[in-house]
């Protein structure tokens, strides 16, 4: 594992532009050689959009593939990057949400999807005007690994908070408009933790509700992340304040509106999101079922 990561930390320190070639070589291999979960890919794309035709699909994933094998090599170059190239290759739009949050004194809950390349809004931290910024993250079982990725995560003056320890964190803290959490929210909870899901993409999907506890208990202000790609190795993100119907939040309504909107991003460029999860296995583990 060691060696492994030397290998890592050496190619996190070539540029980009040959980065890209190494991606291209990846995906020669991973698409056409080994086939990396193209059955599942493939049935998700079926299931998700099945008014598309075979032809439709088979371009959507096989961009799907480059874009992953980008993300790839884009994740390396992320433990190496200085938040100067960052900045220049993400850029970041409607940053007025952060100003009008702290105005309100309302810490910031980002809601963002596995849209590539989700693993660069670390540099966000260096331009807010929130003083703590916390990526969180699932846990990983291997101790070396799990060290890693909390010191990638934590690049750029953040601070990375285990899933599990995220809730507690956030009652805990004070609600002044001075800390951002930034989630990957449409995870797929395990099995045993299933309990509400939703219609998503034409299915049934388990639905992680971690942060709709949240928002009917604190008021903060909710936040979704459009990450969109705009070429090879540059991304725009625009954010998008969640606002309750009502008064305030009731159960389950910020999980529907988040969903809504990263299905919206999904369609207009399907081939950027994470195809190669399981993201359905646990569909018939739901017990309450949203619109």
């Amino acid at each position: 594992m060691k060696f492994l990561f030397k290998i890592i930390l050496l190619l996190s320190q070539i540029p980009l532009r040959i980065l890209y070639l190494i991606s291209d070589f990846m995906f020669f291999v991973i698409y056409h050689l080994i086939g990396y979960r193209r059955k599942v890919v493939l049935e998700n794309l079926q299931h998700s959009f099945p008014e598309k035709s075979p032809l439709e699909l088979k371009k959507i994933e096989k961009k799907f593939y480059v874009n992953f094998c980008d993300y790839i090599v884009e994740t390396f170059k992320s433990f190496t990057i200085s938040s100067t190239e960052l900045r220049v290759r993400v850029q970041h739009l409607n940053q007025d949400i952060f100003q009008e949050a702290k105005a309100e004194n309302k810490n910031v809950i980002l809601l963002a999807g596995h849209i590539f390349n989700w693993e660069w809004y670390n540099a966000l931290a260096t331009i807010i005007p929130q003083e703590n910024s916390f990526p969180v993250y699932r846990k990983v079982q291997n101790s070396f690994w799990e060290e890693k990725i909390k010191s990638l995560r934590n690049r750029f003056g953040n601070q990375a908070l285990e899933a599990k320890e995220v809730i507690r964190h956030i009652f805990r803290n004070p609600n002044d408009g001075n800390s951002v959490y930034m989630f990957v929210a449409d995870q797929t909870p395990h099995y045993s933790e299933v309990t509400y899901g939703l219609n998503f993409l034409n299915q049934k999907t388990p639905a992680f509700v971690g942060y709709d506890k949240l928002s009917t208990r604190i008021d903060l202000a909710f936040v979704f992340c459009e990450m969109k790609k705009v070429k090879r190795g540059y991304y725009q993100i625009n954010y998008y304040r969640i606002y309750p119907d009502g008064e305030k939040f009731v159960e389950h309504e910020v999980v529907q509106k988040f969903h809504r909107l990263l299905e919206n991003t999904i369609n207009k460029r399907p081939d950027n999101y994470l195809w190669s999860h399981r993201r359905w296995k646990y569909q018939n583990a739901i017990k309450i079922m949203g619109s």
